[in-house]
């Protein structure tokens, strides 16, 4: 082959340090979840409960850009735990409303230090951190 651009070369592949990059931040993420007994999965629902409070699964699902089939189970678990409850809503029985519960917010306080811990082990600088946020929010926003 020549030295021409190859599309199927991986280092001129996008999605592939996107995929990389986000499989060594959850790896990242593991030690400082596993003191909370979450997978990373759940660690972000967590955060859409604590700010919202009280919503449907589809709203959980479009938060997180996740389907029903694979909230479900997550959901499940984290009910078990005791951090949220579901419930069928009273003005369509065909929504399930998930809330968050008194040890579901007990469970924000010790997640404070996360962010902190996670910042200092990428350590890129505010303004890069900045674009990087932004480009990847608008690459979502056209994947819509």
């Amino acid at each position: 082959m020549t030295d021409s651009f190859d599309p199927l070369k991986l280092e001129n592949q996008l999605c592939f340090p996107l995929y990389a990059c986000a499989k060594e931040i959850v790896k990242a993420y593991k030690p400082y979840l596993d003191e909370l007994d979450l997978t990373y999965t759940q660690y972000i629902t967590m955060m859409v409960m604590w700010e919202h409070r009280e919503l449907c699964v589809k709203e959980v699902g479009e938060h997180l850009y996740l389907d029903s089939s694979t909230l479900t189970p997550l959901l499940k678990r984290l009910e078990e735990k005791g951090y949220v409850t579901r419930r069928r809503s009273e003005k369509d029985e065909r929504d399930l409303i998930v809330a968050v519960t008194p040890d579901g917010m007990a469970l924000r306080e010790r997640a404070l230090s996360v962010p902190a811990k996670l910042a200092a082990c990428v350590d890129l600088e505010p303004d890069k951190a900045g674009q990087l946020y932004g480009i990847l929010y608008e690459i979502l926003e056209k994947l819509k």
